[in-house]
């Protein structure tokens, strides 16, 4: 047989070792449900509000602060705790160096990400308040 008769065979395609595909579509979906506090931005329960709203939607939701802004990341998570609308699942502590804008120099901040998932009677207190809202919006008609 020479080169001309032997028969060509396609090699099968490879699998694709880079999950880098995975890892973005992993990391889109941390920040859809991610929510950056601020201690000056927004209200508190702006911040409870769309919590609850995260965690209808997605199941979970990660609060993340720096600073400052820590105590409020705690108050919202434990709102919706003693609520019983969210359990803990994660808590991360950690430091991040950023440049400071007032004084031009080099700082350590703290920072703190608290993952909260939904209850078993997420839905029922959900369900429940929304009825409740419902009523009284009647009565004032």
């Amino acid at each position: 047989m020479t080169a001309e008769t032997l028969p060509t065979l396609a090699a099968p395609p490879l699998a694709p070792t880079d999950t880098s595909m995975e890892v973005k579509a992993s990391q889109a979906l941390q920040k859809k449900n991610r929510i950056q506090v601020s201690n000056t931005k927004k209200p508190l329960f702006f911040y409870v509000n769309l919590a609850k709203r995260y965690i209808q939607q997605h199941n979970e939701v990660e609060l993340s602060a720096l600073g400052m802004a820590i105590t409020t990341v705690v108050t919202i998570a434990e709102i919706l705790k003693n609520n019983g609308l969210a359990i803990e699942k994660k808590v991360l502590t950690s430091t991040v160096g950023m440049k400071d804008e007032n004084k031009g120099k080099f700082v350590q901040k703290a920072k703190i990400e608290i993952v909260l998932g939904k209850s078993e009677k997420f839905d029922n207190l959900m369900t429940r308040t929304n009825t409740a809202t419902e009523e009284v919006d009647k009565h004032k008609e």
